[in-house]
Order: C-alpha cells, then sequence, then structure tokens
C-alpha cells in the first residue's frame, strides 16, 4: 500500500494472558518458522525458512489458465443500472483481454508512453487494463479524486508531467473534461465509455472489442516475462507529490505465491470477495483482483464505500453475496460492525461462508475488533481470524503477515515466505528494510530518491518503525512502532515518539475521534490536533439538526467529552514526550489537495503540520477557541 499503509497500531494488550483461549473458525493458516541471525553490525535479519514456490511468468497465466479449467465460471461482476448483476466469466474475460490487446497495439504505446486510467472501479477498467498487461503495455490507474475533486489538478498534473500518457481512458466524458482540457495535449487519445469530448480524438470503448484478438495479441502477450512493467502505482504517504512505483510482474506474481503460502485457504477453496477497495491503489488493484485471479475464484465489485452516504450499497450487496474472505480499511469494519450488531439478515448471509478477515491502511480499533469478535461468538459460536500485515505500494505489498501467535492491535507478525526483513537502528528505533522478488527495482525516473531508498545490499528502507514482540523469543515476531520521519524533538531535546502516542489516542477515542496529528516539532510541549468524527459528535452535542460543525464541537457535552479523553491519556502518561499539553478540535477536515490525506483515508503528519502552522502557532500562543486543556490544567 502506501510506504507503511497496511501499518497498524502498537501493541494494546500484554503479550501474555491469562484468559480462556477463544474458538476460531477453522481456516488453513500457514506459519512457516523464521530464520533471526545477527550480522557482525548488530543488525537483525528475519525471513521465512520456507522458500518461495515458482511464480508464473505472468500474472494473466492465471487467466489463461482458468479460462481453461473452469471457463464458464464468473470472475467478476458489477451491478448494471438496473440493479442486475452483470457477469463476466473467465472464458469471456480472456475473450475480451485478448480482442482489447489487439486494438491498443495500434496505438503505439509503451513504458515512455503508457495507458492513464482515469476513473475508477468498473468491468470496463478491468477489461482494459487485462488487455493492457496482455500487449505488454504498461498501464497506470490514478486516483479520480485527482481529477474529480481536486482544485489544482497538482497531483494529476505532475503524473501526466512524469509518465506522458499515450492513450487516457475514463468511463465517462464529460466529469473528465476539466482535468483532460487543462493537462492533456489535444493530439493524446482518449477512450470513453460514454459522451465524448469535441475536438479531441477519441473511441468508445466498444469498438476495442469490435475484432476479435489475433495472433499479433498472443505474439505480444508470449514476449512479455518477470521483468515486465504491469502497471505504474502512485504513493500517496509521506510526500507531497506522488512517487511512481513500476510494479513488474514479478512483483505481482510473487506477491501473490506469498499470500497463497500463507493463506492456503485460498487453494482449498476459491475465494469469493466482495470488495470496494480502490483499484488505483496497491490493497484493492494489486492484493485483492490477484487474490481472486490467481486462485480462480469471483469478485463481486462493490460500488458502496464505508461512508455514511455509501455503505447502504456495501450492505445491499453483502445481503445477496457471501463472501468467502473480507478484506477492507478500518473504517469499513467499523461500519460492518455496527451494521451486523444490528442486523440478523445480514449476519445470517455475511458468516455463512467467511474463512477469514483483513484489514489494511490503517489501525484497526481495538473496541472494533472486540465488538466484531463479540458479534461471530454470538452467532457462530466462535471468531473469525482477523489477518493483517506490513505492506507497502513498493513492495506489490506484502511483506509480513500476522500469522504468528498472538492477535492484538499493533502486531504485524512474520515475513512472508520470500520477503527478507533487516531492522536498522536509526534515531533510536529500528527501521524494516526489504528485499524480495515482491519489492521494486526502484522508481520511475527518480534517481535522487532511489539513491535514498535503498541501502547497500539491495534492501528497500521503508520509512517504517518496527520491534520485536519480544527480545528473548524473535519467534513471535514483529510490532508496528511508527514512522520514523514523523517522530521530532521537543525544544528540550525530549524524543517524541509519534507512532505509539497517536495510535493510544485514536485508540482510546471510540466513536468520537477520527484520527489526530501529534504537534509539534522544536515546541516546549505536545498538543493534539484531533480529527473528530463529526456525525457522532453531533448525536453527542444534542443540538437542533441545523447546527453548524463548528456549533457542535462547540457544544459543552462535546467539550466535556474530549476534555474526560485527554485527561485519561494523560493518566497513562509517562513524561514529557507522552503528556498532552492541550488538544484542539479541528472544524475543516483533511485536504486531498494539500496532501494531508490520501482518498483512501490515509492521513499525513506533516503535511497537515506544515499546512495548518498558523493555526498551531495560535494555539500554542493559547489563542484558538478550539483548544481544550487537561482537568488538571497547566
Amino acid at each position: 500500500m502506501e510506504e507503511g499503509e497496511v501499518s497498524v497500531e502498537p501493541q494494546s494488550q500484554s503479550v501474555l494472558s491469562t484468559a480462556a483461549q477463544p474458538i476460531y473458525r477453522r481456516v488453513s493458516i500457514g506459519r512457516a518458522p523464521i530464520q533471526v541471525r545477527e550480522d557482525e553490525s548488530g543488525i537483525l535479519h528475519m525471513q521465512a525458512l520456507e522458500p518461495l514456490s515458482p511464480l508464473p511468468q505472468r500474472l494473466l497465466d492465471r487467466l489463461v489458465h482458468w479460462a481453461s479449467i473452469c471457463p464458464e465460471k464468473t470472475f467478476i461482476a458489477a451491478r448494471q443500472q438496473g440493479g442486475e448483476w452483470r457477469h463476466i466469466s473467465y472464458a469471456q474475460m480472456l475473450q475480451s483481454t485478448r480482442a482489447i490487446a489487439q486494438s491498443l497495439l495500434g496505438y503505439g504505446l509503451s513504458a515512455e508512453r503508457p495507458l492513464v486510467i482515469l476513473s475508477g472501479n468498473d468491468l470496463e477498467h478491468i477489461q482494459l487494463a487485462f488487455g493492457a498487461m496482455y500487449a505488454g503495455i504498461p498501464y497506470c490507474p490514478v486516483s479520480p479524486a485527482y481529477s474529480l475533486l481536486s482544485k489544482d489538478l497538482a497531483k494529476l498534473r505532475h503524473i501526466v508531467d512524469l509518465l506522458q500518457p499515450g492513450l487516457v481512458f475514463a468511463a465517462d466524458a464529460q466529469p473528465f473534461q476539466r482535468a483532460i482540457e487543462t493537462l492533456l495535449a489535444d493530439s493524446v487519445p482518449l477512450i470513453f465509455t460514454q459522451g465524448r469530448l469535441a475536438g479531441r480524438p477519441c473511441v468508445s470503448f466498444d469498438s476495442l472489442l469490435s475484432e476479435p484478438g489475433g495472433a499479433e495479441a498472443d505474439v505480444a502477450f508470449r514476449a512479455t516475462g518477470p521483468d515486465s512493467i504491469a502497471k505504474f502505482l502512485f504513493t500517496s504517504g509521506s510526500t507531497k507529490l506522488p512517487k511512481a512505483v513500476p510494479t513488474t510482474q514479478r512483483m505481482l506474481c510473487a506477491n501473490q505465491q506469498m499470500l497463497l503460502q500463507t493463506f492456503p485457504v485460498f487453494g482449498e477453496e476459491p475465494p469469493v470477495l466482495v470488495d470496494w477497495l480502490p483499484w488505483n491503489h496497491t490493497f484493492g488493484g494489486s492484493h485483492n483482483v490477484g487474490i481472486v485471479l490467481y486462485n480462480g475464484g469471483s469478485f463481486y465489485l462493490d460500488d458502496g464505500k464505508p461512508t455514511a452516504q455509501g455503505f447502504a450499497e456495501t450492505l445491499r450487496n453483502l445481503k445477496e453475496i457471501s463472501p468467502t474472505a473480507y478484506l477492507t480499511v478500518p473504517k469499513g469494519w467499523e461500519e460492518l460492525t455496527r451494521a451486523l450488531e444490528n442486523d440478523g439478515e445480514l449476519r445470517e448471509r455475511f458468516f455463512s461462508r467467511i474463512t477469514l478477515f483483513f484489514f489494511a491502511a490503517a489501525g484497526l480499533s481495538q473496541s472494533i475488533w472486540d465488538r466484531l469478535d463479540r458479534v461471530a461468538e454470538a452467532h457462530c459460536g466462535e471468531r473469525v481470524r482477523m489477518m493483517a500485515g506490513l505492506g507497502m505500494t513498493e513492495a506489490a505489498p506484502s511483506c509480513t503477515f500476522t500469522t504468528g501467535p498472538l492477535s492484538m492491535a499493533g502486531y504485524i507478525g512474520l515475513p512472508a515466505p520470500g520477503c527478507e526483513v533487516k531492522l536498522v537502528p536509526v534515531d533510536g528505533k529500528l527501521e524494516g528494510c526489504f528485499r524480495g522478488p515482491h519489492v521494486m527495482a526502484g522508481y520511475w525516473r527518480n534517481p535522487e530518491q532511489n539513491a535514498e531508498a535503498f541501502d547497500a545490499q539491495g534492501y528497500f528502507r521503508s520509512g517504517d518503525a518496527l520491534k520485536l514482540v519480544d527480545v528473548n523469543n524473535p519467534q513471535l515476531g514483529l510490532m508496528f512502532d511508527g514512522r520514523i520521519a514523523e517522530d521530532f524533538k521537543l525544544s528540550s531535546g525530549v524524543f517524541v515518539s509519534v507512532g505509539p502516542l497517536r495510535n493510544r489516542a485514536v485508540l482510546a477515542g471510540g466513536l468520537y475521534v477520527q484520527d489526530v496529528v501529534v504537534a509539534a516539532p522544536d515546541r516546549e510541549c505536545l498538543g493534539l490536533l484531533v480529527f473528530p468524527r463529526l456525525a457522532d459528535c453531533r448525536t453527542l452535542a444534542g443540538l437542533a439538526r441545523d447546527a453548524s460543525d463548528a456549533q457542535v464541537l462547540a457544544a459543552a457535552p462535546v467539550r466535556n467529552w474530549f476534555s474526560h479523553w485527554l485527561h485519561r491519556l494523560n493518566d497513562e502518561a509517562t513524561g514529557n514526550a507522552t503528556r498532552l499539553q492541550w488538544i484542539a478540535l479541528l472544524v475543516e477536515p483533511p485536504s486531498i489537495d494539500l496532501g494531508e490525506i490520501t482518498d483512501k483515508g490515509s492521513l499525513n503528519q506533516r503535511a497537515v503540520l506544515q499546512w495548518r502552522a498558523a493555526k498551531v502557532d495560535a494555539l500554542y500562543r493559547g489563542e484558538d477557541d478550539s483548544l481544550i486543556y487537561d482537568g488538571n490544567g497547566l
């Protein structure tokens, strides 16, 4: 996912417990023993003893395989306007893939002039992506928000300048007209599912399917191999402008083989996924789509999102399709847990075939995790195992999985087969560095960044701080310990470890805290910028429905709750590096244009502090009405 995107929260419970062991639904999960060694520099190296099995040459070799083995089986399905599901079988997918590949060969595309996809998940998107891969043409799925929500189009401009696309696709011409006409030369050909732009060379998506795929497409496919670039994915993590990750066929295949060896259940029963995650991110587009394709499963495209407006569609889909595994971000688990607690029909359908849960992209609140366990135990008499790990766009994405003996927030587990992990001391922490066939060779056209990103042994420096669960028993695995770049010192020289402090605050925030930013470097004390869950705060405030967000956050019940929350956090403080002098409730949500947040909800701490520097200054001067001090005062 993004740099450190699958990072999870720090340890929130004791590793050792005297409580009765819970009962879990049976599922095949691998747990390869790991080899741990310390080199002459005192650096710790970890890797699974189980080797990675031989890989396909190309990811779409699996499409060819399944089209032969189970041609009529649904590969992917999506709802149409009337609400009915449109299914594409493996045989149909291979047929359209070959036809599109044949059409794309006429555009003279390459890594220097790739296909760029501006719109989000749909059946045309995935067929076009597969057609490009079959033809040996790299493609790049771009966050639709960069075109539709951004005011200055800065990130999209950067992507266009870097990639120099030779062909651009969008589902509908009209919504993307501003971005296209602002940034693309008139000569760049365009593909639309519907609509067209006057004065531009446009073709319809359907026209790509007008002729069947022929020998030229098959020759192009056979000419691709492990080193061929399948797609470019852009990070959206710790820097303002995203970096392009050339994702090769070897990276995609290695990651899927890692997943299969870690989760043999995928090979025992072809996975059925109901999934909304955007394909411009590695979790949705590489990890989840790949799980289905690699193992001959079925993918049901969910047009919902874990938002107040969008989650009803997810629930509608989950009441029709019973997944065998469910993978989503923590916000999705929050919404789903609340729905499962209150909807018996949903529980019956959802738990009927489920074998495995997985979360990524941010930390899952322990309270949500516990509530989900209680729902499963009440309905099924057993829990369903929740898995997580550590991954990043640069590793396609997986590096570790929580296959060790522990199940808790913050645990990222053990190295996946084929992944070498190195823990290198940096500023008082241990940076996780990774090497293997799933790791990129370098960012696209970014030699300066590449020089910083890799060490002399070819390990990718993730910027994630990791630590052993137990230094005396490395076989227990690893915990996430924050992002090294986020850490800072107070003016007193005291070092502040941001990740654990931030995640402790979110864990304790329950219903009312969406995320927080720890402030601030070189100050005399710590403060906390809080992005509240405004809908839940509105309920707590008890004001009229037309009350503004600012009025909600100024309401006495809301301020009292946050005051008590701050006091609870400080009860656990051990000194100036963990004690919070104040908090401030932010009305304005994080901005995607300014790089404060990704379209998937990952918060950029540094960008928030940079763009809200004037507010931070006012807060430290005590000149802001949003300030809340600890009940004990300063």
